[in-house]
């Protein structure tokens, strides 16, 4: 009986084991990203509004703000989405997923901040 439930686990585990595919797994962190980043740009816009004198420049802020982050997620989408179904599954490229991850994820936290941090200067001026 118990090599049953052994054969029954083992056979669970294997069907529900996780096929890596760097492909999906970028897709979904673009994804992901462009919602944190558009939470992220509503935030910091709304509170740079609030502090101008009823000045048009955070409104451009958003415009250059949503220009700039499509390219540059396409990009990192571009990289990955193109491989064949072995090399998505080649667990070799995981230190460059990871470098294209985080790039990607700095790009999506940190672009609101700087660029709202640019415009909000520039009008200071």
């Amino acid at each position: 009986m118990s090599s049953t439930l052994e054969k029954l686990s083992h056979t669970k585990s294997a069907a529900t084991a996780k096929k890596i595919d760097w492909r999906r797994g970028m897709s979904n962190n673009v994804a992901y990203a462009l919602l944190v980043y558009t939470g992220l740009q509503i935030f910091v816009t709304v509170a740079a509004m609030k502090g101008s004198e009823g000045s048009i420049l955070p409104y451009i802020a958003l415009v250059v703000l949503v220009a700039a982050i499509i390219p540059a997620c396409r990009f990192f989408e571009r990289r990955w989405i193109g491989l064949s179904d072995e090399d998505a599954a080649d667990k070799s490229l995981a230190p460059a997923y990871r470098r294209d991850q985080m790039g990607l994820w700095a790009l999506a936290i940190g672009l609101p901040f700087i660029l709202t941090a640019l415009f909000k200067t520039i009008a200071a001026i």
